[in-house]
């Protein structure tokens, strides 16, 4: 009887996935953008003072290799070539192409970074995260060279410091222009974290309009994907930084008046304050590190940034990024019962919080999908994720981290690749977007993992946890012992020895960890075979 009930509700849930799939997909490529949640944490916030940003780059369409990008030396003359994304759908899997707009010159070094989808390090722990928050269509321009993705590789490759790292986007922003959505940047380096928000000039005009607020070094703060930035004060400068043009383009548009209070998201990006899937995970992952504060799940707004009620580990980042609200009122599948063995009601072990487009009101789910919709913080669709701890008091070589996670990250497992990294498995080079599944690509082993798990959450998750978050405790308590071992030999001056130490150490672990996804997927498929 059971077993027929789990057929029906699994036709059902993939029927209304697959409408859902119809339904919602002309609204995500009319321009809402890929929905991605960075955390940042300053380093009195941190439980060893580790300055933290962080990313899951929620998109399907970005591509999911990882490569590391040398420090190198440009003859006069060199120029930086600059590329705007496009839908690319002319291919089995969604994509971007990246279309040629200009270049400007490159300077004569450039420093060494790994290069994501999202470059987000580079060799002196310069750190980057991302989440895009939209702002208002008029503002977006066509004329101006730069985008997102370029921006941060011309940070890395060219600054050491987040006041650097603003700096200079205001100066190439200001020359060449801003030619994309509005786009939260977090920056953190050895000392401390900002959020930096941009948006256009204004449809057919060259230039930006920018504010940076740097988060306070006992908070952390929260980006996804809505405008998070209030009232500024300009004369604060160790907490403020904005572009000449941010009150005369608002009050030239009527956004704000003369004499009004003037807050930097109303003015710029008031319809993402609206979205119930940012409001929902900026509350959740606030309430998560500091539930004494009895925040509003439902209200329009929350500080900047929040003292937390306990120093952040990075087990406590790792399990707000795996979560989907599970225990709360907004639990994705608390609806969905069915008949238990004592005759009374459970969830199904078929739900799950990841199902594609969600499972909207026809099955109850609060406010269906979209980008006003209910969303978790774990998704589906994740590519990639990376919590980064920079360190103040280490060497560079030793001190930045990038710690990885391929696709979703509730059934993932973060490794460590430290900034003098000069190389990574052929697994994590290759982008299995552009070659379809592949044995050969890091990102389709945790993908078939994921999409599996997916479809009997309420079982397998407990499977796949039991094999990572072992093997993650494992990770965090010797990353104390393979740094100590590093120091020694750069101490002894063996800078080298210390690099390939290090560099040995991501790549078995990378290897490890790929191996073990693709087993355990066999395995789930051969534990299962007859419930499905």
């Amino acid at each position: 009887m059971n077993r027929l009930f789990f057929i029906a509700l699994s036709a059902l849930i993939m029927c209304v996935t697959g409408l859902n799939a119809q339904i919602d997909r002309s609204d995500w490529e009319a321009g809402m953008p890929d929905g991605c949640t960075s955390i940042t944490c300053g380093k009195s916030a941190t439980v060893d003072g580790s300055v933290i940003t962080s990313h899951t780059d929620d998109s399907h369409r970005t591509r999911s290799n990882v490569l590391i990008q040398p420090a190198t030396d440009h003859k006069p003359g060199t120029m930086f070539t600059l590329y705007k994304r496009v839908a690319f759908d002319t291919v089995p899997m969604p994509q971007y192409k990246d279309v040629k707009v200009g270049s400007i010159p490159q300077v004569t070094h450039t420093y060494g970074y790994i290069n994501s989808a999202y470059a987000c390090m580079n060799e002196h722990q310069l750190a980057l995260g991302e989440s895009t928050f939209g702002g208002r269509e008029e503002l977006i321009s066509d004329k101006g060279l730069i985008d997102c993705q370029r921006l941060y590789i011309l940070m890395l490759e060219r600054c050491t410091t987040a006041r650097d790292a603003i700096s200079l986007a205001g100066e190439l922003l200001e020359k060449y222009g801003w030619n994309d959505a509005g786009e939260c940047v977090t920056i953190a380096d050895k000392n401390e974290v900002w959020a930096l928000e941009i948006v256009g000039p204004g449809k057919g005009k060259v230039g930006a309009v920018w504010v940076a607020q740097r988060v306070p070094d006992g908070h952390i703060s929260v980006n996804a994907n809505a405008s998070t930035i209030k009232e500024i004060n300009l004369d604060d400068k160790d907490h403020f930084m904005a572009s000449t043009n941010i009150f005369s383009v608002a009050k030239e548009h009527g956004w704000w008046k003369e004499g009004e209070a003037f807050r930097w998201c109303y003015a710029y990006a008031p319809e993402s304050r609206t979205s119930l899937a940012s409001r929902r995970r900026e509350w959740r992952v606030f309430d998560l590190v500091a539930p004494s504060l009895k925040l509003d799940p439902n209200a329009e707004n929350y500080p900047f940034s929040v003292k937390p009620d306990s120093l952040i580990t990075l087990s406590k980042l790792v399990s707000i990024f795996k979560d989907y609200y599970e225990g709360t009122d907004f639990d994705m599948v608390k609806d969905l019962l069915v008949p238990g063995k004592d005759g009374k009601m459970v969830i199904s072990p078929l739900a799950n919080p990841h199902m594609p487009y969600d499972m909207n009101k026809m099955l109850r789910i609060n406010g269906g999908w979209g980008w006003r919709g209910e969303r978790t913080i774990a998704r589906w669709y994740t590519m990639y994720a990376t919590i980064i701890q920079c360190r103040s008091w280490l060497p560079d070589e030793v001190g930045g981290v990038t710690w990885m996670a391929m696709d979703n990250v509730a059934t993932s497992i973060y490794i460590p690749i430290y900034a003098s990294v000069k190389d990574l498995p052929e697994t994590y080079k290759t982008d299995g977007r552009k070659t379809g599944f592949s044995q050969k690509s890091a990102w389709w082993a945790f993908n078939r993992l994921g999409t599996l798990t997916a479809q009997r959450w309420g079982d397998m998750r407990k499977d796949v946890s039991a094999v990572w978050n072992p093997w993650q405790k494992q990770l965090f308590s010797n990353q104390q012992n393979i740094e100590a071992d590093a120091l020694k030999l750069m101490e002894a001056g063996k800078r080298d020895k210390a690099v390939d130490l290090l560099n040995n150490y991501t790549n078995e672990w990378g290897n490890k960890v790929v191996n073990e996804a693709w087993r355990l997927g066999d395995q789930l498929w051969t534990k299962y075979d007859e419930l499905f």
